[in-house]
């Protein structure tokens, strides 16, 4: 009898690398508005993610978000890697509509921000996105790019609330709860995608040896 052959791995492990320090990450609610590149400190993040990625030992495909700042992190992993960025509008950040390049400080004072951090679920930004319909986005291109590389491991650089947002889905936690969840700038969080389940390995990993991750 030929012998069997092997079946191919069912799983994919997605890398989501939340871009580097802007110089108004922390002040001001950018979204999608063009122009914003990485700090210098952003770049040394950058450097600092391509470092530990670069230690797996191998990656498929580096993807991100189609905005200068989740392109800008990407490049050295990509690079490191050999590979080229490919951007994917499925990992673009939130659109925060009339929102965008508000101040937070200003954003803080206004009476639908209680409902921003405890009911998200129920909020659209005027003029812009709900968080439930960039959930949908965002998990929707986790899996099909996790299809397109089955048994592989990829990257995808995209924004902290999408990040969030992708973690809270897979976790089978409702969406009102993935503002309780951190994502540093330059983090890692890594998901196990397979056929119809998704195992969170680690989030907002800014310092772990990513050789490690597996589920136990």
């Amino acid at each position: 009898m030929p012998p069997r052959r092997r079946r191919p791995p069912s799983t994919t492990l997605v890398l989501l690398v939340r871009h580097g320090q802007t110089p108004t990450t922390g002040a001001v609610l950018p979204g999608r508005a063009p122009g914003l590149h990485l700090s210098d400190k952003g770049t040394e993040q950058a450097e600092r993610a391509a470092a530990r990625i670069g230690a797996l030992k191998e990656v498929a495909a580096v993807y991100a978000s189609p905005l200068e700042r989740t392109r800008e992190t990407a490049a050295p992993i990509a690079r490191a890697r050999g590979l080229r960025v490919r951007r994917d509008k499925g990992l673009l950040e939130c659109d925060f509509g009339e929102w965008t390049g508000a101040e937070l400080k200003a954003l803080m004072k206004l009476p639908e921000w209680r409902t921003v951090q405890t009911r998200p679920s129920l909020f659209r930004f005027p003029g812009g996105e709900s968080f439930s319909e960039m959930q949908l986005r965002i998990s929707g291109a986790v899996q099909r790019l996790a299809a397109a590389h089955r048994g592989e491991t990829i990257v995808c650089v995209s924004h902290a609330d999408p990040i969030k947002a992708a973690v809270s889905d897979a976790a089978g936690a409702h969406l009102d709860a993935f503002q309780r969840l951190v994502i540093s700038p330059c983090s890692i969080t890594a998901l196990l995608v397979g056929d119809g389940s998704t195992t969170v390995l680690t989030v907002n990993s800014t310092g772990d040896d990513l050789t490690t991750l597996a589920p136990s």
